[in-house]
């Protein structure tokens, strides 16, 4: 057989499609398993997004569309980034439309680093972060957040690591996978720090944007500072917000120079976005935003629902984020000893794993996200099933010894 390309070799499986691969062969076993590794809503994608979609396949809007986006899609990202972020990003050459935000990270990355080229991640991060980064060919450069700074980055630590081959630095807020957000002042604290930094560019991954709590307000670099507008890419997309994830729309304002390279790159791989999809999109933007509202209530709800339940859990804790649908508690307290069903934990991925084998609840390990003795929970599932995990997660513990 002809050899693959080495540069696969950079790169693996994520961790969170990896439990979520074996929690589908438990469940063909017939084991009643509870999945908490994936991010994704149990929403429905609000019906006047999906009837829009639908007119426009009746209108016979399904020929090839423009490379970075419809001219209608655009217009409403437009809107959506001045109502939102308090942002201007011209809808003709600053805004890009992609298949999902994962694309747009990604073109940006294959537009702009080169062998070698450096991106400073905070850690905990997306495992999707480093992983494209060196598919590409960069260098992934790690920032520890620890808890005790509500796992979020510290200026300082950001300016440490910036060297002369630093090519891009990376914000996701809120986060995944801690649900950690920083604040106006935080966000000026780090806006400081780059603007000493010119030859940087800056990547705000604001996809949970709208997931907020207790009277948080989201606010993202380029608003906070905006003479760092020019170096920045802010992304979003509709997957969270209106849950729209198999739609598979995301997009991101920036500088037209940098807009341009990656619509160039977006070219040679997947051209334009589903019309249909676009659609769709354009609506959930422009049209009524109760649903986001009603489904950020009920994501707060479920985060208090599971904190609480965690922190009864022997052995572990968990801190109470700011937003996203993700937990990040810490299983110190679990390691060192055995399960009931006699699996050795010595590591976080060793509590995953048997938690998934004897108690049938999926969740990824926190050394995949860079960050260990920590577990990631999904609760983007209903109370009662949250409720039901919560319960195992107890039992699992209370027969460690």
């Amino acid at each position: 057989m002809p050899a693959l390309a080495q540069r696969l070799n950079r790169t693996q499986v994520a961790s969170s499609i990896q439990m979520s691969i074996r929690a589908r062969e438990l469940r063909a076993e017939g084991k009643d398993v509870i999945s908490l590794a994936i991010g994704e809503p149990d929403f429905d994608t609000p019906r006047h997004a999906i009837e829009a979609g639908y007119q426009a396949a009746l209108k016979g809007d399904t020929k090839y569309p423009p490379q970075d986006g419809t001219k209608a899609l655009k217009e409403a990202i437009a809107r959506k980034f001045k109502r939102d972020n308090d942002l201007d990003y011209s809808p003709d050459g600053e805004i890009i439309v992609s298949n999902g935000a994962k694309q747009t990270l990604f073109s940006a990355f294959m537009a702009t680093l080169d062998d070698g080229d450096e991106v400073i991640i905070p850690s905990p991060y997306w495992v999707a972060y480093p992983l494209m980064v060196q598919l590409i060919g960069g260098q992934p450069v790690f920032v520890n957040c620890p808890q005790n700074n509500g796992f979020k980055p510290r200026p300082e630590d950001i300016e440490a690591a910036i060297t002369p081959r630093t090519k891009w630095l990376m914000l996701n807020l809120p986060n995944n996978p801690t649900g950690a957000a920083c604040t106006r002042e935080e966000l000026a604290a780090i806006a400081a720090v780059m603007r000493r930094h010119p030859q940087v560019w800056i990547m705000a991954d604001d996809m949970y944007e709208h997931l907020v709590f207790d009277g948080f307000e989201h606010h993202t670099i380029a608003e906070v500072d905006p003479s760092l507008k020019e170096r920045t890419l802010t992304v979003s997309g509709v997957s969270k917000t209106y849950a729209m994830t198999g739609w598979r729309i995301g997009f991101a304002g920036g500088p037209k120079p940098l807009i341009k390279a990656m619509t160039n790159v977006q070219g040679q791989a997947t051209a334009g976005i589903s019309t249909v999809g676009q659609a769709a999109a354009a609506a959930a933007l422009d049209g009524p935003q109760d649903g986001a509202r009603e489904m950020a209530a009920a994501y707060k709800r479920r985060r208090d629902l599971v904190v609480d339940g965690l922190n009864a859990c022997k052995g572990i804790a968990c801190h109470k984020p700011e937003g996203a649908f993700y937990v990040f508690p810490n299983v110190a307290g679990c390691l060192g000893k055995t399960s009931g069903g006699g699996r050795a934990i010595a590591t976080d991925q060793d509590f995953c794993a048997a938690l998934l084998e004897e108690a049938h609840v999926a969740t990824v390990h926190g050394g995949s996200f860079g960050m260990s003795p920590y577990v990631r929970i999904s609760y983007a599932s209903d109370d009662a099933t949250l409720a039901e995990a919560c319960r195992r997660i107890r039992s699992f513990c209370a027969e460690l010894h």
